[in-house]
């Protein structure tokens, strides 16, 4: 085990530059040349790009299972700049990281007869839903569960290592990426999300607080890039209330989902706007009120054409970056099934075709975004880096 002591002053060393650039909300920029000007957390000898942040989108989960710590590792070895974890509550009130608190098609819970009876019917953010959720297990039942692929007609390798992995707690996660960072010698940031945190409030328990409380008690997050995210929009503006000044290296993202949809703590207040009023330039420059980006989904940012191949970019990245917002959009994947047509592999739609996933993250850097989430790391960083740099 390493001095904590050391833990600290080296990783502070290593993102000192980084974090000074993430220690105050993003500016849009000015010009072509502050667009381009070097980051110093990816010091060159020569000019070069604003780099491209690449997030491991529930770690590297095109190649292991979602929210598991090995699929954290692996984007992490595979050059992710941060990893992703959703995080949803216990009983018990722990932070574990599942993509639902829904835990029926993630975990192996449905054929584990002592929790038979923890079968549930439930209404979560104004779904009606049946099966098995992480309120109804303390954390010492979940970690008898075991990890299992959540779309295996796609991802048929990922399905082969069911059953071999836990869940994960946030402080696990927490661990990981500081054994990692000192490891590679270079930061691995952290990028959470409130999942359906207006429910669990509702239920007592309440993840704002239990996710400030973590990040506060680490040493760890207060040296590295971190970055909240969540579909909602009232608790994004708890956090940044709770956070206070104690740790300007916390950025704040407000996820965008379908434009028709609403936030699900707008609808029970009975707000009737949709996430299209949070994409308008109005609703951004309020959304930058309480955020420093936001994550949209890709299709607000580059939509597709009548054919399913990708059109031209909207106003969104150039209003987004007048509200001085960074925006990362969601979620680039290998496989034919999430690709544009033109960019698609012959075969199914579980085929893998990485050099159209490098093409599509391309295409998108090219507009401007200033980050990426994606489930192949790897991909990510080819799509990304200049040659020169030979990679991560």
């Amino acid at each position: 085990m390493h001095h904590p002591f050391i833990t600290r002053f080296t990783l502070a060393a290593l993102t000192a530059g980084l974090i000074a650039g993430c220690a105050a909300p993003p500016r849009a920029p000015t010009s072509t040349a502050a667009r381009e000007a070097p980051s110093t957390a990816y010091a060159t000898t020569s000019a070069a790009p604003k780099p491209v942040l690449i997030i491991g989108h529930r770690g590297a989960s095109a190649l292991r299972p979602e929210h598991t710590l090995a699929s954290y590792q692996k984007a992490i070895d595979d050059g992710a700049d941060i990893i992703e974890p959703d995080l949803v509550a216990t009983k018990d009130g722990v932070l574990v990281a599942r993509h639902e608190n829904d835990i029926t098609g993630t975990t192996n819970v449905a054929e584990m007869p002592e929790f038979a009876d923890r079968k549930r019917v439930k209404v979560i953010d104004g779904e009606r839903l049946t099966g098995w959720f992480t309120e109804d297990f303390t954390l010492a039942e979940l970690k008898t569960l075991r990890a299992r692929e959540r779309i295996p007609k796609l991802r048929p390798a990922n399905a082969k290592l069911n059953d071999q992995f836990e869940i994960p707690t946030f402080d696990e996660i927490l661990k990981l990426a500081e054994l990692a960072a000192m490891k590679r010698g270079r930061p691995v940031g952290i990028y959470p999300e409130l999942k359906h945190p207006t429910y669990f409030r509702g239920i007592g328990l309440p993840l704002e607080e239990r996710l400030v409380t973590a990040l506060q008690g680490s040493a760890y997050a207060k040296t590295v890039p971190v970055y909240v995210q969540s579909f909602e929009a009232a608790p994004l503006r708890t956090v940044k209330r709770l956070l206070g000044n104690s740790m300007p290296n916390v950025m704040i993202v407000q996820l965008i989902g379908n434009p028709r949809s609403r936030p699900a703590d707008w609808r029970l207040a009975g707000d009737t706007r949709t996430y299209a009023d949070m994409l308008k330039p109005i609703g951004l420059r309020e959304v930058a009120t309480y955020a420093n980006g936001i994550g949209p989904e890709k299709n607000s940012v580059i939509p597709r054409d009548a054919s399913g191949n990708l059109a031209s970019p909207t106003a969104l990245l150039a209003n987004a970056h007048a509200a001085g917002l960074v925006v990362h959009p969601y979620t680039f994947r290998p496989e034919n099934a999430f690709l544009p047509k033109s960019l698609r592999a012959p075969g199914d739609d579980a085929t893998r075709n990485p050099a159209g996933m490098i093409s599509e993250i391309q295409t998108f850097a090219a507009a401007g975004v200033d980050g990426v989430f994606t489930d192949d790391p790897a991909l990510g960083r080819r799509a990304v880096d200049p040659p020169a740099n030979g990679g991560h």
